[in-house]
């Protein structure tokens, strides 16, 4: 695109600007301090010369220009020392666990660079510690619920207050389903943050491949671990529609979203999984829709988050997942190269993925 006069001569002067930065004493330590060289052989110069021009004794204006330059130099290291102090004193406080400490940026050079990226590096720190007990804190209720749920339920065996029957075991099955599940996704998710999980991309019949998915979860539901009043719907085109990624990451994806779909359809509800293809050749645009609630559109990213769970205005978050499913999902879809977000529509939630074409895969692998 032609740019225009006026953007030709901004970004000149951009270039103007940053080329003279090494000569600007107030935005390059090196430029200051070959300053202070210039003006403290200046003031010396200039003292020499007066006393030559005037009675003053050589040796007193020689005493005047060393201590000129000593004040001189002095003024220039403290500017220069006291931004590494403050960050020396803010990098002991963070070391202590405080990282909530941030240093002045009042330079324009190199050090006000340095104080910058400190200032992020102590909110990157701030955030990750943060997140840290947030996780600990999330784990420890997450886990808390199904053990006291099962534990509830072997008391009550053990004491003879229910009866060992097929309710009763149910029950306590579920529990333990559930504290696996959470377990197993706490794994997958450590896994693929670590980046230790392989990917390994192939190309594979999208259609075949859902209605695999979509059978296990009918499957599920038979076996009461899901609603057997919702319906599941594929739309696949073409019908011979192939694709290029690692089944057995997509699969995380895939069942997640359906498995929120169905806890979130009204009664007989449907859930809709759609898949087209990409722009590229073996790139996959997949879409779940469903007929609940929906998202709302503030809550739309913190429902790929580590226990992000969306609630509606008003409601408590919805209870019965573990707000681990659609952060695996997202990294699993990120490790494609690939894209996942809630898309805007009129009713229920629409989720769509977008996954890369063959070339971004192989180079991904």
């Amino acid at each position: 695109m032609e740019r225009s006069p006026e953007g030709r001569g901004r970004e000149l002067l951009r270039r103007l600007w940053a080329l003279s930065r090494p000569l600007d004493p107030f935005r390059s330590v090196k430029a200051a301090l070959g300053a202070l060289v210039i003006v403290s052989v200046v003031i010396t110069t200039v003292l020499i010369l007066l006393a030559y021009r005037s009675s003053i004794e050589l040796r007193v204006i020689a005493l005047i220009a060393v201590i000129a330059s000593l004040l001189l130099t002095q003024f220039v290291a403290q500017g220069l020392a006291a931004p590494l102090t403050e960050m020396t004193a803010a990098a002991r406080a963070m070391a202590r666990g405080d990282y909530e400490r941030r240093v002045r940026v009042g330079r324009r050079d190199e050090l006000g660079d340095l104080a910058r990226a400190f200032n992020r590096m102590a909110a990157d720190l701030q955030a990750t510690d943060r997140h840290r007990k947030e996780l600990v804190a999330n784990v420890s209720h997450e886990l808390r619920t199904p053990i006291a749920g099962l534990r509830a339920v072997l008391e009550n065996v053990v004491d003879g207050v229910a009866e060992p029957d097929n309710r009763t075991m149910t029950t306590a099955l579920q529990q333990a389903e559930r504290l696996g599940r959470l377990v197993e996704q706490l794994l997958d998710l450590s896994r693929l943050e670590n980046g230790v999980v392989p990917l390994q991309p192939r190309d594979f019949r999208v259609r075949t491949y859902l209605s695999t998915v979509l059978t296990h979860a009918d499957w599920a539901a038979g076996r009461g671990h899901a609603r057997t009043d919702v319906k599941l719907q594929l739309d696949v085109r073409p019908e011979n529609l192939t694709a290029r990624a690692d089944p057995e990451r997509l699969d995380q994806v895939v069942t997640n979203l359906v498995d929120n779909a169905v806890k979130h359809s009204p009664k007989d509800g449907r859930v809709t999984v759609r898949a087209r293809p990409g722009q590229l050749p073996g790139g996959l645009v997949l879409e779940v829709r469903d007929e609940g609630p929906g998202i709302p559109a503030d809550q739309r990213e913190r429902v790929f988050e580590r226990f992000g769970r969306a609630a509606l205005p008003g409601e408590p978050p919805r209870d019965g997942g573990t707000g681990l499913g659609l952060a695996i999902a997202r990294w699993a879809v990120n490790l494609h190269g690939g894209t996942i977000g809630v898309v805007e529509s009129r009713s229920g939630c629409h989720i769509r993925i977008t996954l890369p074409g063959e070339e971004q895969s192989r180079r991904l692998t």
